[in-house]
């Protein structure tokens, strides 16, 4: 294991896959086509990139009611990410991920992209509240 951060809060299931890192939050509403689970929004820094099956680093979650739900539609149509790491979320998104049974983790011990690039290999276990670098891209 090369890098260790530590989260604040986390809920689901020990998930590994590769790592989308973002420098800026996310909304599933107005930032991701929910037909492709690529995020569309024109001038976002990851435009062009599928978050589905990725383990997706966001330092803010974007978005009220209508947020939430969209988790449980990107699950059921198989698009969704294994997991939302977030520096700072709301009820709303955790609820949504709940909901749909997506690992999701709030606050981090240092900023991901100090260690973490897009690409890497991660581990998210919300059970030991730990996010872990297995392997360099």
């Amino acid at each position: 294991m090369l890098e260790t951060i530590r989260v604040d809060r986390a809920f689901g299931e020990v998930v590994e896959g590769e790592a989308v890192v973002s420098e800026e939050g996310f909304s599933p509403r107005y930032d991701l086509d929910r037909w492709s689970g690529v995020i569309t929004r024109p001038g976002h820094r990851l435009e062009g990139t599928s978050i589905k099956g990725k383990i997706c680093f966001f330092p803010t979650a974007k978005g009220g009611i209508a947020a939430g739900w969209a988790f449980y539609d990107l699950k059921h149509k198989g698009i969704a990410p294994k997991a939302l790491v977030f520096g700072v979320t709301n009820p709303v998104m955790v609820q949504g991920a709940v909901f749909a049974q997506m690992t999701i983790t709030e606050g981090w011990s240092r900023t991901p992209r100090e260690c973490i690039k897009t690409g890497d290999w991660v581990r998210v276990d919300p059970g030991r509240k730990v996010i872990e670098l297995l392997k360099r891209s």
